[in-house]
C-alpha cells in the first residue's frame, strides 16, 4: 500500500473517530448554529435596528416577547445588535487567527529546521513574545496603530501578530521530532534542499497538530476582541459582542439594573469560546489517542 493511501485511510480513520466524539459533535452543532446567524444576520435581525434614530422601542425596556433581550438606553433591541454583532465578532476572530497561525507555522518550521544561528534567533524571538503579557501588548499596539489603517483591520493585524509565539513553539517541537526520523536524513543524503525538506516532509507532519491549536486559538482571538472592544479600542463604527458590553457598561448598565444588556454577548462569547475550545480537545484526541484516557 503507497503512502498516499496510507495517509487517506489514516484521515478517514480519524474523521469517523470525530464524528464519534460527543464533545465535537457538540461544539460543532453550537458553531454551525452561530455561522447561520452570522451569514443569515440581515435575514434574522432588520439592520436599521442597529440605528439609535431608528430605534423602535423604549430605553431599557426588559425582555418580552416584543424584544426577547429587551433593549438598551436607546430603545434598541439588545437582540439585534448581538445577532449582527456575531458578523464582527467571527470575522475579527478567524482572520486573526489565519494571521496567527501563519505566522507561527512558519516561524516554528524555521526554528526548528535551521539549527544554526538563524533558528536560535528565531526561537529567542518566540520566547520574547511568549513572556510578554498578551493583552497588555495588544492594547498597546492598538492604540499606536496608525490612524489611516481602518479601525477594524488594525484590530485583526493587532491580535493576529500577538497571539502566534505559542503556536511557533508548538509547531517548533513538533519540527524537531519530525527532523529526527529516517526519511529526513535520507531526504538530506539526496540532496534535498532546505525549502524541499520543509515543505515536502515537515510541514505535512505538523498540519495537524497546527489544525487542533487553530480551534484553541480562535477562542483566544475572540476574547481578545472583545476585551479591546470593551476597552473602547474597537472599531466605534461596528457592532461586536465586545461594542455592545461596551456601550453597556458606558451606559450604567450596572447602576440601572439592566441586566439583559449585557446577557446575551456575554452569553454568546462564553457558548463560541467554550465551543471552539469542545472541537480542539476533541481534535487533540483523535490526534494523541493517549489522551483520550486522561
Amino acid at each position: 500500500m503507497s503512502a498516499g493511501s496510507l495517509a487517506r485511510r489514516s484521515g478517514r480513520s480519524g474523521w469517523r473517530r470525530l464524528l464519534r466524539d460527543g464533545e465535537f459533535r457538540s461544539g460543532a452543532i453550537v458553531l454551525v448554529l452561530f455561522g447561520l446567524v452570522a451569514i443569515f444576520a440581515d435575514l434574522l435581525a432588520d439592520p436599521d435596528g442597529l440605528s439609535v434614530v431608528k430605534a423602535t422601542g423604549g430605553a431599557l425596556e426588559p425582555p418580552s416577547w416584543q424584544y426577547l433581550l429587551g433593549t438598551d438606553a436607546d430603545g434598541r433591541s439588545v437582540l439585534t445588535l448581538v445577532v449582527h454583532g456575531t458578523q464582527i465578532t467571527l470575522l475579527v476572530g478567524l482572520a486573526a487567527t489565519l494571521i496567527s497561525m501563519v505566522l507561527g507555522t512558519v516561524v516554528g518550521v524555521m526554528s526548528g529546521h535551521f539549527t544554526g544561528v538563524g533558528g536560535g534567533l528565531l526561537n529567542r524571538f518566540t520566547e520574547w513574545f511568549l513572556v510578554i503579557p498578551y493583552l497588555p501588548l495588544a492594547i498597546v499596539l492598538a492604540t499606536v496603530f496608525p490612524p489611516q489603517v481602518p479601525k477594524l483591520l488594525a484590530v485583526i493585524i493587532v491580535i493576529g501578530v500577538t497571539s502566534w509565539s505559542s503556536t511557533a513553539r508548538l509547531v517548533r517541537a513538533q519540527t524537531m521530532a519530525v527532523e529526527a526520523r529516517p526519511y529526513l536524513e535520507r531526504a538530506r543524503a539526496l540532496g534535498g534542499g532546505h525549502w524541499h525538506q520543509m515543505s515536502r516532509h515537515v510541514l505535512p507532519n505538523v498540519m495537524p497538530l497546527v489544525l487542533a491549536n487553530t480551534t484553541l486559538t480562535v477562542s483566544i482571538a475572540i476574547i481578545a476582541e472583545t476585551s479591546l472592544s470593551f476597552l473602547g479600542l474597537g472599531d466605534p463604527l461596528r457592532i461586536s459582542w465586545g461594542r455592545v458590553l461596551d456601550m453597556a457598561y458606558s451606559g450604567g448598565v450596572i447602576s440601572q439594573g439592566a441586566w439583559w444588556w449585557v446577557l446575551g454577548p456575554g452569553v454568546a462569547v462564553v457558548l463560541v469560546v467554550r465551543a471552539f475550545n469542545m472541537c480542539g480537545r476533541a481534535l487533540e484526541r483523535v490526534l494523541d489517542p493517549r489522551l483520550g484516557d486522561r
